[in-house]
């Protein structure tokens, strides 16, 4: 060593990874890529300890992203019946900031062998696979309309129950069991109807009309 000089840059450089095709937690194929912004802060390890410093840099950053990405699911989405909840669950597309940082740590730990520092380390892309991404966008939408008709039902339910309770409450009419339970049906199809509901005028009474 004491007779060899190499000369390094100690300045700040960006890695930009390719895109990798991996699986996620659940084993869903995805493709995902990484910039990395590093620097040589142990010039001797950079020199002594790797054979080629930069290629190691490189081969070890797509090690750290196949692994980061294995460790995390895409996204939530909506889980079996018997399966626990995933609302507070860490993922890909929705944890940025908690999956830059476990990137970091990952690459970090990787790289200090060559006496490199990682400043900062973000996902560039990140995408389901081509083979799935029509049914995983297909099942992203059924549960966005579950979840918007989820939310129109509880409304509905909500504006029947203070109808029903204002009309008790004032004695503005008096219902029955079976005429409650009309008035119900009636207005939960009126609320919860998808295209416009139109009134029919009933000129008998509710029981022989």
């Amino acid at each position: 060593p004491f007779y060899t000089r190499k000369r390094l840059s100690l300045r700040a450089r960006n890695l930009n990874g390719d895109r990798l095709k991996v699986n996620d937690a659940r084993g869903n194929p995805i493709e995902i890529a990484a910039v990395v912004v590093w620097h040589v802060d142990d010039s001797a390890k950079a020199a002594f300890d790797v054979d080629d410093y930069e290629k190691f840099v490189t081969v070890q950053s797509e090690a750290a992203v196949r692994h980061l990405a294995s460790s995390f699911a895409y996204d939530s989405g909506e889980g079996l019946p018997n399966e626990p909840s995933r609302e507070n669950e860490t993922t890909l597309l929705g944890g940025a900031d908690v999956v830059a940082r476990a990137l970091v740590k990952e690459l970090q730990a990787r790289l200090d062998q060559a006496g490199v520092v990682v400043e900062e380390a973000r996902l560039t892309h990140l995408a389901y696979a081509p083979e799935i991404a029509q049914v995983m966008l297909r099942r992203q939408q059924a549960e966005a309309i579950i979840a918007a008709r989820r939310k129109i039902v509880h409304g509905a339910v909500s504006m029947v129950e203070m109808a029903l309770t204002e009309l008790s409450a004032k004695k503005v009419v008096d219902l029955d069991a079976e005429r409650r339970a009309a008035m119900v049906s009636n207005l939960m199809t009126v609320l919860c109807a998808e295209s416009e509901v139109q009134p029919v005028v009933n000129t008998g009474t509710l029981y022989n009309g």
